[in-house]
């Protein structure tokens, strides 16, 4: 586990604009996160529409009840989509507040709310607060710092106290990307900490993105129950999950 990082040692947050589209930057060319900004709350990303592939493993009508949380804010598109679109209790770990301020300035995070929570913090040391414990349904981790090469957390330990902020039924969503062999690595301590069954695989996007999923409690949901799941999501929310389906398997 990596030690707390120091505010001086943060870096610089910054902006551009593309067209419709605006991207989070943390003082490299490396994207952090984007915005359409004539649709501030949908998701632009195709590696980030797969961080929502946990609504496949739940009953639609239910989640409006359920608890998400965000390690890693980005450019809080996962936030705004499940607070303002899911309309989930939405809890996000930030460790750099000029992060959390770009994002309220220019990325239109809603100031916080009662169901909506984000928490200046080392993401490694707030989920092992007792509050948080099996509490969370929908947990999506994206940590990397400014030059994207590897996840900053990313250790059995790390996973394992992801898996304990979940309720039985919850599900973990990983963004993995970088220049390193990191990949199969990272799996493997992922398998370690939520067990046989439990972990399932997107095939890379064209960028590179690799979205993992894991549950708290594995199960292996029939095709044709994922499919229709999976029908009901395209539709309620505009994700296009039945492509999902195409290239996400259990591991």
């Amino acid at each position: 586990m990596k030690k707390q990082t120091k505010i001086a040692e943060l870096p610089e947050v910054n902006f551009s604009d593309y067209g419709d589209v605006r991207c989070l930057h943390l003082g490299t060319e490396w994207i952090q996160g984007t915005m359409l900004m004539d649709s501030p709350f949908d998701i632009e990303l195709e590696y980030v529409q797969r961080m929502m592939a946990w609504l496949l493993f739940v009953d639609s009508a239910s989640v409006a009840k359920r608890r998400s949380m965000q390690l890693g804010l980005g450019a809080a598109t996962c936030t705004k989509f499940c607070y303002k679109k899911l309309r989930m209790k939405t809890t996000a770990i930030e460790i750099n507040p000029q992060v959390i301020t770009a994002c309220r300035l220019w990325f239109k995070l809603p100031p916080d709310d009662a169901k909506l929570e984000v928490v200046l913090a080392d993401a490694a040391l707030e989920i092992q607060k007792s509050h948080w414990q099996g509490q969370i349904d929908a947990l999506q981790v994206d940590l990397y710092d400014h030059e994207a090469a590897e996840p900053v957390l990313d250790s059995a330990e790390f996973y394992a106290n992801c898996r304990n902020l979940l309720t039985d039924d919850g599900v973990m969503t990983v963004n993995l990307f970088g220049r390193s062999s990191s990949y199969q690595s990272t799996v493997d301590k992922i398998e370690k900490a939520f067990g046989a069954g439990a972990v399932w695989a997107f095939k890379p996007t064209c960028e590179g993105n690799t979205i993992v999923l894991a549950q708290r409690m594995a199960s292996a949901p029939k095709r044709e129950a994922l499919m229709a799941r999976a029908e009901v999501v395209q539709a309620k929310w505009g994700l296009p999950a039945t492509k999902w389906l195409r290239v996400f398997k259990q591991l």
